[in-house]
């Protein structure tokens, strides 16, 4: 396919900062008499992740209150189209472009359920053109910001010279539920974090960053239930198998098959979703790198990944626009080989080959 260049990511954070302390406090709370809650906990605090944001305060009822779905699923839109209105605005912004030099725009929120989507409310509140395409999608979760960037590269290869805004938000916070008591449930409230990105793809560049080589897509067969959505009158819940764990090891026969095609033998730079650690260690190996004894993180070329996650928590299909633009603070040289990788509920995963250009 005909190259394509992303733009630095612009990333929108909200402002309530939780610790993983204030996390297990509040489970605490919640639950004094749950049978190998310390258990829980511990596994919890494994993710690695010391802070998160979210856009409501923890002790609000639509976080870890008793607030119907309505009501959350209310606030996840409003506030997700927010932080994908500010994510836009500044992309475009840095790029010195106006709303009227956008030709698509490719969205990707799953946390909540509102026609018209982010889309259409993008359109109205940035002023796209009213004869802008659209690519919206609505269920992909942590792999959406890899399978935007697919779209969009896709679209300027078909359509030389058009301007892709690409924009994700997600309101992770609206799963954090009580009602939801497994060992897998303490994981994700330690886990996920609130977010909106943004970025431009083009078919040539609007300044230093990512060229998109190749896309490639795969559902593993069989594991639809391996990572999956549930909806209840309290609102979102988040549910995994213990299989789920094994996914990303589970791909890379397949996703090996595509490197290889496209002569891509030493990966020199990632951009890998951070999902957590097992999904981080299981690609480093899968990948070959960063299997050094004693390594220290700012020598990884997982080292962004890590960072992500441990600063802002796993945000979804937001992920890979947050590491990309780590990325462009410590970029890879002139000429480097990489792989952007995102992965989800499918179990789903969509790569991109890339190359960084200076």
């Amino acid at each position: 396919m005909p190259p394509a260049y992303v733009s630095r990511p612009t990333i929108a954070l909200p402002p309530h900062q939780v610790t993983t302390d204030e996390i297990c406090e509040d489970i605490q709370r919640a639950h004094p008499t749950l049978p190998r809650l310390g258990v829980m906990l511990r596994y919890a605090r494994r993710t690695q992740v010391a802070t998160r944001r979210f856009t409501r305060p923890l002790a609000h009822r639509a976080i870890s209150g008793n607030a119907p779905i309505a009501e959350r699923n209310e606030i996840a839109f409003t506030d997700a189209a927010g932080l994908a209105v500010q994510a836009a605005r500044q992309s475009l912004q840095a790029a010195r472009l106006t709303a009227a030099d956008v030709d698509c725009v490719v969205t990707s929120h799953t946390t909540s359920w509102t026609v018209p989507g982010l889309d259409v409310h993008l359109i109205e509140e940035l002023g796209l053109r009213p004869d802008v395409r659209r690519i919206p999608m609505s269920t992909l979760g942590c792999v959406g910001g890899a399978h935007a960037l697919a779209r969009a590269a896709e679209h300027v290869a078909a359509h030389p010279g058009n301007t892709v805004l690409v924009v994700v938000a997600e309101m992770l916070s609206t799963v954090y539920s009580h009602q939801d008591t497994s060992t897998e449930s303490m994981i994700y409230k330690t886990l996920f974090g609130d977010s909106g990105g943004a970025c431009l793809v083009t078919s040539e560049p609007l300044g230093p960053g990512l060229r998109i080589d190749s896309v490639w897509e795969y559902v593993l067969p069989g594991s639809r239930q391996r990572y999956s959505g549930r909806l209840d009158a309290h609102g979102l819940h988040f549910d995994s198998e213990r299989s789920a764990t094994e996914a990303v090891s589970d791909i890379m026969p397949a996703l090996h098959g595509h490197l290889s095609e496209q002569r891509l033998e030493q990966v020199e730079f990632t951009v890998l979703h951070p999902g957590g650690p097992r999904i981080i260690e299981d690609a480093e190996r899968g990948l070959g790198i960063d299997q050094e004894p004693g390594l220290e993180d700012k020598a990884k070329v997982t080292r962004h990944t890590w960072s992500t996650m441990r600063e802002d928590g796993n945000l979804g299909g937001v992920g890979v626009l947050s590491v990309l633009s780590r990325t462009h603070d410590d970029p890879p040289a002139d000429g480097a080989r990489g792989l952007l990788l995102g992965v989800g509920p499918g179990f789903a995963a969509t790569a991109a080959t890339a190359t960084w250009r200076t």
